[in-house]
């Protein structure tokens, strides 16, 4: 399924090397002031050919509003808003030699060999742009309602953020990883704050069960954890209960282990999420395969234009995904 939420739904559309990519938002509501040059910004956060740390590749990314939107404000209708594809070289692609690491064999498989490969085709992290155009749109109304939505790095490689020269190591880790023909992963957190408490539902409506299957959505996303994650399996309940607090009226806890999260609903901390990015599997070195054309092992390069790392670009996807799941609880609240 491309559509994902329950009272707001985000319907994700495009291939990396097709014609366009794209984003349906049916259920916003109306009235509600919108800024495309704030969404150009965001898409800017995100956008390839921005310096050494990323893929070469650069496109525009100029946002096209089709529906849901005029005089600068959301109709109600369906938001349909797409981006073009310009710079695209489907001859770096070969289907018939599937890339480890990536979605290639499993999505011949399944789409008997008719899946677009170009590119990644649908499971390409060029589609996270239509989830970056989303979440532009959730974060200015968020952003009214006193809710904000910010993630950071905190791991590239094996530099974490404690160190004091970690934007240093961080960048010595990814061009150290291209250098060598290879690729290195990472860590984002991101923390969600303002949210009133009670915000979310029982069981699979939770809050946690709704921003881990978004962030999961996006391409790369191996890990997800809550609060203190799973450092809490180290602890006793003495420890890891999170001390209930009143004071001048207002109710609060003294630590944030649960990450903002009781039972799947909000209690009024701030929401503090983490995901693990793997290494992007498309990289220099020669690895192993197999020539689905003439059922033999075999080696290959890769030789596309590839990031050495897609944490630093994935800042504002994590954000995206995790203000349209604040939002569409927020719609059915």
């Amino acid at each position: 399924m491309n559509t994902f939420g329950e009272n707001l739904k985000l319907t994700i559309f495009g291939e990396s090397h097709g014609e366009a990519v794209g984003m349906v938002l049916d259920g916003f509501p109306a009235g509600e002031s919108i800024d495309i040059d704030f969404m150009k910004e965001e898409l800017k956060r995100r956008a390839p050919g921005m310096s050494e740390l990323s893929t070469p590749r650069t496109e525009p990314d100029e946002p096209i509003i089709i529906s849901g939107i005029a005089d600068g404000h959301s109709t109600g209708a369906p938001i349909c808003a797409i981006i073009r594809n310009t710079n695209t070289r489907s001859s770096d692609y070969h289907p018939e030699k599937p890339r480890p690491g990536h979605a290639d064999l499993t999505a011949q498989i399944k789409y008997k060999g008719f899946a677009d490969y170009r590119g990644g085709g649908t499971f390409s992290g060029r589609l996270t742009a239509a989830m970056v155009m989303a979440g532009a749109l959730c974060k200015q109304t968020l952003g009214r309602r006193d809710i904000s939505i910010e993630a950071r790095i905190v791991r590239i490689g094996s530099a974490e953020a404690s160190r004091p020269d970690f934007d240093f190591a961080l960048r010595k880790e990814i061009l150290d990883a291209r250098a060598s023909g290879d690729s290195v992963g990472g860590v984002i957190e991101c923390a969600a704050t303002g949210l009133p408490a009670g915000l979310g539902g029982l069981m699979f409506g939770g809050m946690e069960s709704r921003i881990a299957a978004a962030l999961y959505a996006i391409p790369g996303v191996k890990g997800v954890e809550f609060g203190a994650g799973f450092e809490i399996a180290k602890m006793r309940g003495s420890e890891a209960n999170d001390p209930i607090r009143l004071e001048d009226g207002r109710l609060f806890t003294e630590t944030n282990n649960s990450g903002g999260i009781n039972g799947g609903l909000t209690n009024g901390m701030p929401v503090v999420v983490r995901c693990a990015f793997r290494p992007t599997p498309s990289i220099a070195r020669e690895q192993r395969t197999v020539d689905l054309s003439k059922m033999e092992n075999t080696t290959l390069r890769i030789s596309g234009r590839h990031d050495p790392c897609i944490v630093p670009r994935a800042v504002p996807v994590v954000e995206s995904m995790i203000a349209f799941c604040v939002m569409d609880a927020l719609c059915g609240d």
